[in-house]
């Protein structure tokens, strides 16, 4: 193994194997750590590392970092514990399950002065970063509201709810564009399959300058959909995760005419807006060994993360 080769996956399930499988394609991993010992040692084979416990990654000079992906209430023990043997810590979202444990975590980082990074992947979506620039730009205008649906049947979860498991992305994009947290927040959910744990939720965001946003996220969905809409004074764009990478991002110039005594709108075709193609994961994970090599705050650290989390945690909304 190479000294380039020093970060370890911490859990192989659903989603940290494609964490293992992108870290080892920028020649980044070294080990797999899994609580299943068979589960380890499979994608440790799969991505030509080895397999070792918790307590072997943490003891091992050799490993500088730690990529979590296991479940959300094991994050603030793991990143506490990773902190405190001298290692980087990137965490998948949400960050922690409260504000608190998060800015515990931040705390932690800073004191011992390491890195710590939120896996908010679609901050580094280049389809996202392209709209994220434009409303930058300002070529949508200022912003009247945004919405964001992110639905689908399954994956059913007991740890956290729908909204803590889907939509820690879509308000961290929605906070992205909008530059600002919001000075209101309200929302709710319902609980249909498992008493307690909301199979869809609804939040509504407010912004000082009058601006909207909501977000929808439901896992009780009969069909996949990841749509962010963006409502300007100049224009509207449309972020469609599930259409071909040429459909991904829309613009449609529509227009309002105010000069009779009824506005009325001056519909204009959609234009498709073309993005290089790259693999999100990919880039997340290059961005997180990019910062520790060469020490600076990745975009998505913890102050962005405890943004997510106070929305989040936004009194009267559901939480697993």
């Amino acid at each position: 193994m190479s000294n380039q080769e020093n970060l370890a996956v911490i859990g192989c399930g659903h989603w940290g194997k494609n964490l293992a499988r992108n870290f080892a394609s920028i020649g980044a991993l070294r080990a797999i750590v899994d609580p299943n010992p068979e589960t380890a040692q499979k994608q440790a084979d799969a991505n030509g590392v080895v397999a070792m416990t918790w307590e072997e990654a943490l003891a091992d000079s050799n490993i500088k970092s730690v990529a979590i992906a296991a479940p959300a209430e094991l994050h603030k023990k793991l990143t506490l514990e990773a902190f405190a043997a001298g290692k980087h810590v990137y965490v998948e979202k949400p960050l922690a399950l409260s504000v608190a444990d998060g800015e515990e975590m931040r705390d932690a980082a800073n004191a011992a002065g390491l890195t710590l990074m939120v896996g908010h992947l679609l901050q580094y979506h280049p389809v996202f970063a392209h709209l994220r620039e434009m409303v930058t730009d300002g070529e949508l205008g200022k912003l009247r509201y945004v919405y964001s649906h992110r639905l689908s049947m399954g994956k059913f979860r007991l740890e956290e709810d729908a909204f803590w498991s889907l939509a820690p992305h879509d308000v961290s994009m929605i906070l992205a564009l909008f530059g600002q947290e919001p000075v209101e927040v309200r929302g709710g959910g319902l609980d249909f399959v498992t008493p307690g744990i909301a199979d869809e939720s609804r939040i509504d965001m407010v912004f000082a300058d009058g601006a909207r946003a909501h977000v929808f996220a439901s896992w009780l969905h009969p069909f996949k959909e990841q749509r962010l809409v963006v409502v300007g004074e100049k224009a509207m764009a449309v972020f469609d995760d599930t259409k071909p990478w040429e459909e991904k991002l829309a613009l449609y110039g529509h227009e309002i005419d105010m000069s009779g005594s009824v506005p009325e709108p001056v519909k204009a075709d959609v234009t498709y807006i073309d993005v290089p193609q790259g693999e999100p994961l990919k880039s997340e994970c290059q961005h997180f060994i990019d910062a520790v090599a060469n020490n600076r705050t990745p975009f998505t650290d913890a102050e962005e993360a405890l943004r997510v989390l106070r929305v989040l945690e936004t009194p009267n909304l559901p939480q697993g």
